[in-house]
């Protein structure tokens, strides 16, 4: 738990996936990555006490990159598509198990196609203009130390961070926290998150 840290609150639930992922106090998760896997499932996401809350599915083999979010219950709450043929690696997400546009929730993508730096920028479904992002990331990947901003602002919503622990490293995974602050989706700093993985894994000679 981050001590000493005043969380100022949003005005109102910030609800991308669901109201009932929007609480008033901050949520800290555990996010374990497995690093060598071709299992399904190779995101878990814990609370502090170590209770699964979410999964990550993916299906490696489709034609398109594609992940899925289950609760702790394995129900399916939205689907990741990666857009074929996007400059910017752009990701869609969609609700539940669907990739209609009309089931579109949000999309990430680069902010610029070279990147030292981890610049990503996100925009809601309802904002098919995409002159002003709703959401961006900046920060280390590498470093595991990213900040997710309410619209072009710096109006903080979650926070991202490494944890070290020689268990962790021995049994192949990548552990990292991540405190979202009170009022905000906790299911969508998942999901952005999980997003943030995958353009940083993809490193082909393109990008």
């Amino acid at each position: 738990m981050m001590t000493g840290t005043s969380y100022p609150a949003v005005a109102g639930p910030m609800a991308v996936i669901g109201p009932q992922f929007c609480v008033g106090y901050p949520v800290d998760l555990t996010i374990v990555r497995k690093l060598m896997t071709l299992s399904e499932g190779n995101f878990g996401v814990t609370d502090v006490n170590g209770n699964i809350m979410f999964r990550v599915k993916g299906k490696f083999f489709s034609l398109h990159d594609r992940r899925v979010l289950l609760d702790a219950t394995g129900i399916p709450i939205i689907t990741f598509q990666q857009k074929l043929l996007s400059a910017h690696r752009r990701w869609q997400v969609f609700r539940g198990e669907s990739t209609d546009a009309k089931d579109l929730l949000f999309s990430v993508k680069k902010s610029s196609l070279i990147q030292l730096k981890t610049k990503l920028d996100v925009f809601l479904g309802c904002n098919t203009r995409e002159e002003v992002c709703d959401f961006k990331i900046e920060g280390s990947w590498f470093e595991r130390s990213c900040v997710i901003y309410a619209g072009n602002s710096t109006n903080i919503i979650a926070q991202m961070h490494r944890k070290h622990s020689a268990q962790s490293i021995l049994l192949g995974k990548d552990t990292f926290g991540v405190t979202v602050y009170p009022n905000v989706d906790y299911a969508f700093i998942v999901a952005l998150v999980v997003i943030l993985e995958e353009i940083n894994e993809d490193r082909s000679g393109s990008d």
